[in-house]
């Protein structure tokens, strides 16, 4: 009986790591498992024991960039802070998200492409957006239920908040002399948040 493969984490960021700098490259499309088999050194059947398509790896890559946001999230709701301090908090954890994207933001939007075409992209981005969605709905409805909020739709808000991040990143990638994305992102959120906080009373 042969030996079980290494299936190591740190081969597999080797293997993750030389499939992003390829794909940033050549593009998803144009990529091969030669290409990326022969930017780790590895050969390509060594290469299959980790990822037995191109897709797992795309979809690797994915786990890998979200997993670190979740990890944010989960630790979040153990402390104790209003729902706009919350808020900030996420967005400035985002804008650093989005800053750790950048070098690899040309195969990010290639994703999102891919996503229109292929079922397990678009699986794996609904269910990232799930979460997502599943952490600052409650943050939003903590400010409505103590009344920090305007009774508002929570579920709208976060997707308003959403549309923020994602829309102000690819208006940066459009004209980025116009567009600061860390000011504009910081200044649209406040801007959302103004729209439904509730007056302090003098």
């Amino acid at each position: 009986m042969s030996p079980r493969p290494d299936v190591s984490d740190e081969r597999k960021d080797q293997i993750l790591n030389a499939a992003e700098q390829v794909f940033t490259k050549k593009g998803l499309d144009q990529t091969r498992m030669d290409d990326i088999a022969d930017e780790t050194g590895l050969s390509k059947g060594t290469l299959y024991l980790y990822f037995k398509s191109k897709d797992d790896l795309i979809i690797a890559i994915l786990d890998r960039i979200f997993q670190g946001v979740f990890k944010q999230l989960d630790a979040r709701k153990n402390k104790q802070m209003s729902a706009t301090e919350a808020i900030f908090q996420f967005t400035e954890e985002a804008i650093r998200d989005y800053k750790y994207m950048l070098r690899i933001l040309p195969i990010a939007y290639e994703f999102l492409a891919l996503a229109f075409r292929n079922k397990t992209v678009q699986k794996a981005l609904k269910e990232y957006f799930r979460v997502y969605m599943s952490v600052l709905v409650p943050i939003i409805q903590q400010g409505i239920d103590s009344g920090e909020f305007r009774p508002v739709d929570a579920q709208e808000v976060a997707i308003a908040a959403g549309a923020i991040y994602e829309g102000t990143v690819l208006l940066w990638v459009y004209d980025r002399d116009l567009v600061d994305f860390e000011k504009h992102i910081r200044t649209s959120i406040q801007l959302l948040l103004e729209g439904i906080q509730v007056p302090v009373r003098q």
